[in-house]
C-alpha cells in the first residue's frame, strides 16, 4: 500500500481557541448572530464562507472535527453526525431517491441490514445482498436504476474483508458511487486511495475511544457534503442528526490519540488469535494466515495499524458462548457489552445482539452461528496475563478441553 500517514495529517491540525487556548474553543450556541441582514440572507443561500447559522446546519467545533476526519480519510470534506446510523441514512437517503436499486455486502451491521431490508422498501428504495467479494454476481446484479454499492471495509461480525480495488473499478465501469463503512478499520484501511467515493464511520467505536459518546461521520467531496447541508434539499439539513458540539469537542481530543491507540488494539487481538488458534479453537482474525481474507488485507492495509482489534470465537452453542462471557466479566477480563474500540475488552454474541435484526435464516447464511462471540480486544499491558486468563476461563465452560 502507498504510504499514507493519516494520523500525522491529523495531528498537523492546528486549532488555537480564541484566547489562545491549545484546544479550540466551544461555541456553546444554537443559533449565530449577524452584522447585516444580507450576510444572513447569503448564508442561507450557502454563500457567506465562514460565517454560522444554526447549529443543526454547522458549528465552530463539528467544522473542526470534521476537517480532521477528511484529513484522515484523504477527502476534501466531511461531515459529523449524532450517531453512525445518522451519517448511514443521511449518505443512502440523500444519494437515493423513490425507485432506485441499492447492491450491498450481505455481512453488514444489523441497524445497517435492517435499514436497508425494511425501512426503505416501502419508499421504493430496493437492495440486492450478496457477497460482496462475489465479482459476478454483483455484475450481474447491476440494474438500470443501480445507484450505490455499499460494504464493510472488515465486515461485522465476522471480519470479511471487501475487496476495494476490484470494486471501486466495476463501480466505475457502470457509474457507481462505492459507499465504504471503515468503523472496524481506522487508519489500517483508507477506502478513499483505494478507489471508495464515500467512506463512513461510527465515531462510537475506535474514534472516540471511551464509550461515552455516540457519533458518525462521512467523508466525501465537497460537493456531496454540501448538498446534504443544502437548507432546501440537503438530508443532513433537513432530518437533523446533528452531533452536539460538547460531543464533537471530545471526540476530537481522544482522535489524536486514535494512532497510538489502535497499535495496542492489533498488537493484543493478534496475540490472543494466534494463542487460540494453537490451542485449537475456532477463532477468526484477519491477521492469521488462516484468515480467508488474509492476502487480500495485507495488500491494501497500512501496516504499522495492524489487522485492528476485532477478532471472533465460534464456540457453536449460545449457552456455552453466555456462560463464558459471564464468566470472563466476573474474572474482570472484559465487559458483556455491545459496541467496540473501548480501553476493556469487550464481548458479545453477534446473534443476540448487534445482528439480532438480521432474520435467523439469513444470520445463518452468512455464517453467524448461534455461539459466535464478537470480541473488541482492549488495551491490556499484560496481554500474556489476559490469555491465561481467558483460557483458564475456556476450560472451566468447556470451550477448552
Amino acid at each position: 500500500m502507498e504510504d499514507f500517514n493519516a494520523a500525522n495529517e491529523i495531528q498537523d491540525l492546528q486549532y488555537f481557541g480564541e484566547f489562545g487556548g491549545v484546544n479550540p474553543s466551544i461555541s456553546d450556541s444554537s443559533t449565530y448572530t449577524f452584522l447585516s441582514a444580507k450576510t444572513m440572507f447569503d448564508t442561507f443561500e450557502g454563500n457567506a464562507e465562514g460565517c454560522y447559522l444554526y447549529s443543526r446546519h454547522s458549528s465552530p467545533m463539528n467544522l473542526y472535527l470534521a476537517q480532521a476526519l477528511a484529513k484522515m480519510e484523504n477527502t476534501a470534506a466531511a461531515n459529523v453526525t449524532s450517531s453512525g446510523m445518522g451519517a448511514i441514512t443521511t449518505v443512502l437517503l440523500q444519494l437515493c431517491k423513490s425507485g432506485d436499486h441499492i447492491i450491498s455486502s450481505r455481512t453488514i451491521y444489523g441497524g445497517t441490514y435492517a435499514f436497508l431490508k425494511n425501512f426503505l422498501p416501502p419508499f421504493q428504495i430496493e437492495t440486492t445482498f450478496l457477497d460482496i467479494n462475489d465479482f459476478e454476481t454483483l455484475e450481474n446484479s447491476i440494474r438500470p436504476n443501480t445507484k450505490i454499492v455499499y460494504c464493510e471495509s472488515v465486515s461485522n461480525p465476522l471480519l470479511h474483508v471487501a475487496n476495494l480495488r476490484r470494486l471501486s473499478a466495476i463501480c466505475k465501469k457502470y457509474k457507481l458511487k462505492l459507499i465504504v463503512d471503515n468503523t472496524f478499520s481506522p487508519l489500517s484501511i483508507s477506502p478513499i486511495r483505494l478507489g471508495a467515493d464515500i467512506v463512513i464511520h461510527s465515531l462510537t467505536k475506535f474514534i472516540n475511544g471511551s464509550s461515552d459518546t455516540v457519533g458518525g461521520v462521512y467523508c466525501a467531496s465537497q460537493e456531496l457534503i454540501d448538498d446534504t447541508k443544502n437548507v432546501n434539499t440537503g438530508a443532513s439539513m433537513l432530518l437533523g442528526p446533528t452531533m452536539d458540539s460538547l460531543r464533537s469537542a471530545s471526540i476530537l481530543k481522544n482522535l489524536r490519540t486514535l494512532h497510538i491507540r489502535m497499535k495496542q488494539h492489533s498488537h493484543n487481538a493478534m496475540y490472543l488469535a494466534e494463542r487460540f488458534e494453537r490451542d485449537g479453537l475456532k477463532v477468526s482474525y484477519p491477521g492469521l494466515p488462516s484468515h480467508r481474507d488474509h492476502e487480500l488485507m495485507k495488500s491494501m492495509m497500512h501496516e504499522a495499524y495492524g489487522f485492528g482489534g476485532l477478532m471472533t470465537l465460534d464456540v457453536e452453542t449460545t449457552e456455552r458462548a453466555n456462560a463464558l462471557m459471564e464468566l470472563m466479566q466476573s474474572e474482570n477480563l472484559g465487559y458483556l457489552a455491545v459496541s467496540l474500540g473501548f480501553y476493556k475488552t469487550l464481548f458479545s454474541c453477534s446473534g443476540s445482539s448487534t445482528s439480532s435484526e438480521i432474520p435467523e435464516q439469513e444470520r445463518l447464511k452468512m455464517g453467524i452461528s448461534d455461539g459466535l462471540i464478537r470480541f473488541s480486544i482492549g488495551l491490556d499491558q499484560d496481554i500474556e496475563r489476559t490469555y491465561q486468563k481467558m483460557r483458564t476461563c475456556m476450560q472451566k465452560t468447556g470451550v477448552l478441553k
